[in-house]
């Protein structure tokens, strides 16, 4: 099936300043995280995507913008179910203060148990995010075909949490992941498992380009022959 290329939003003014943003509005990319978005046409070049999808918070949005304005012609499309984790009451508070909630401990160690005063569940935020993409996949294959490529723009929590489900991952172990701001992940979805290609890449994605057929795709026998 599709092969799904998710992209961290660039490093943002909440990230810098220690706040968990979640849902606030208006969150922009500071000046390293602008500079990271303008980095990622020319890291995505030769790539083709039968569609941009971005969650709808402005951090995302304007990660995208660059790679936009490199493609003339390419349509953005917001989805809410890739939207960040609603931490209710949380939502803009200093993560140094949150360290000292009895919950924050629940997060990082039993997260499919947690659930945000007044927000949602970190499970519920996995089954929106996952319900998402395996929707979109299936569009994707149906219209494009099998080797497509999609993109989307999240959340740390939100890709780490796609990629827990790709790997069979039990929720509670996804602190484990690590994706960095505009950061790139890369999950192929086959009709007998999802492969993870990469994960939290900052650097050269030119193994992603789509070839032509036959030679070593994911599960190919001794482990693939990767990039030319």
């Amino acid at each position: 099936m599709a092969t799904l290329i998710l992209v961290r939003h660039g490093r943002s003014t909440a990230n810098t300043s220690g706040l968990l943003a979640g849902w606030t509005p208006s969150v922009a990319l500071d000046e390293r995280g602008a500079a990271q978005a303008a980095a990622l046409p020319a890291r995505l070049d030769g790539i083709p995507f039968a569609a941009v999808v971005a969650s709808p918070l402005q951090r995302c949005r304007e990660t995208l913008q660059p790679l936009l304005d490199a493609r003339p012609g390419t349509e953005l499309i917001t989805d809410d179910r890739i939207g960040e984790c609603d931490y209710g009451e949380w939502t803009g508070r200093k993560l140094a203060e949150l360290n000292d909630e009895p919950l924050m401990q629940v997060v990082q160690q039993h997260p499919a148990a947690a659930a945000f005063p007044g927000g949602e569940s970190m499970a519920a935020m996995q089954a929106r995010a996952v319900a998402c993409v395996r929707e979109w996949n299936e569009r994707v294959e149906k219209e494009h075909g099998e080797k497509a490529v999609f993109l989307m723009c999240s959340h740390g929590d939100i890709i780490k949490a796609i990629v827990a489900d790709a790997l069979g991952m039990h929720l509670d172990l996804f602190q484990r992941l690590n994706v960095d701001p505009c950061s790139v992940t890369a999950v192929a979805y086959t009709r007998l498992r999802p492969y993870l290609l990469k994960l939290g890449d900052t650097g050269d994605l030119g193994a992603l380009v789509p070839r032509g057929a036959g030679g070593g795709g994911p599960g190919a026998g001794g482990g693939g022959a990767g990039a030319p």
